[in-house]
């Protein structure tokens, strides 16, 4: 159907009429016959919109950028599975590791923005292959809508039990004593076990040998049979062999103790608070998603970390329940992302994907 005015065929020359296909109306009738017009397309619009089912209608993509068992798919199961309650659909998990992390991260930065295909990221993936990839096929601030940050991971510095070193202090003297000699393990390069060694290196204006390993795993293995002397890492990955004796438990690079190891300082309690860092997991969506669905997705995260069986579960893994709102988080990217460039231009760190 078109509208369109003209000058009037059968009216006076000041008088336009409506003409509809080929038929022409006078003045008052086409005047009304376009305002009743435009009030059934207005409303007709209304009902449409008003038609379509509220999010989610239908299950939600989970994507997970590391192999099932990692520490933030073990993480992202138990977020999944309480989410879903609330959401009143499956949510899904998708393991899609490889390249750093890049591989899952992309997939969603390409996914539409309609909130059921959503990622759950550590600091590498988000804050550091940014700065340390030349060609990424995505941009976290541009690429991303952050949802929550759902968990703040502790880490901890631990050194081989035979190395005479029993505080931060001590490992800054033993590796101004030997240059390039001692050596600290990571799970692979550019990531916050990496980062923090090099942080620490810098502040304490010393060198240390970094040796990448394929995950924390073997890097912890060769800590404990004294082919690495320290590792910067989460605190669920040596727990064990801490209590064990096997490792030297010598700070926490969190703000506060740990409750299940009280007796060890913290960064800043040993002189050091310019090292101090954590793990974390995200909650992300693709750019463009409906800020009422961010807020849907942020609420169940916020809901979720809350109850007292997850925080058990979350915790017995060495993380602490976070929650934060969409604005809150997006802040904390952005902190994230200044304090590990330093840390690379310094290092002078520069992958290729």
């Amino acid at each position: 159907m078109i509208l369109k005015a003209s000058c009037s065929l059968r009216g006076s020359a000041t008088e336009p009429a409506a003409v509809v296909g080929n038929t022409v109306f006078g003045t008052a009738f086409g005047t009304a016959f376009v305002a009743g017009a435009a009030l059934l397309a207005l409303m007709l619009g209304s009902a449409s919109v008003s038609a379509q089912p509220d999010f989610p209608n239908r299950p939600v993509r989970m994507v997970v950028p590391q192999a099932a068992g990692a520490s933030i798919d073990i993480a992202a199961r138990i977020l999944a599975q309480r989410m879903q309650e609330g959401l009143g659909q499956p949510v899904v998990i998708e393991n899609r590791p490889g390249a750093n992390a890049i591989i899952g991260m992309e997939l969603v930065a390409k996914s539409k923005a309609d909130g059921y295909t959503v990622v759950i990221a550590p600091p590498s993936a988000v804050a550091i292959n940014p700065l340390v990839f030349k060609q990424l096929p995505y941009d976290t601030l541009r690429d991303f809508a952050p949802v929550s940050q759902v968990t703040a991971i502790t880490f901890v510095v631990v050194v081989n039990s035979a190395l005479p070193v029993q505080s931060l202090k001590d490992l800054a003297a033993l590796a101004r004593r030997r240059p390039g000699d001692v050596a600290f393990g990571s799970a692979g390069v550019a990531n916050m076990n990496h980062l923090s060694g090099e942080l620490f290196s810098q502040l304490n204006t010393v060198k240390m040998l970094h040796v990448p390993y394929k995950g924390e795993t073997p890097a912890v293995i060769e800590l404990i049979a004294g082919n690495n002397a320290v590792m910067f890492t989460t605190l669920p990955s040596v727990l064990p062999f801490i209590r064990s004796g096997k490792l030297r438990a010598i700070a926490v690079l969190g703000p506060q103790r740990s409750p299940v190891l009280p007796e060890v300082p913290t960064a800043a309690e040993s002189g050091m608070a310019g090292i101090g860092s954590s793990g974390w997991t995200g909650l992300l969506a693709p750019a463009g998603t409906a800020p009422e669905i961010v807020q849907r997705l942020y609420r169940e995260v916020a809901r979720v970390v809350k109850l007292p069986d997850v925080a058990e579960g979350l915790a017995k893994q060495g993380a602490d329940p976070v929650g934060s709102t969409p604005e809150q988080f997006t802040a904390f990217i952005r902190t994230e992302i200044a304090k590990w460039s330093k840390v690379v231009k310094q290092s002078g760190i520069e992958l290729t994907p």
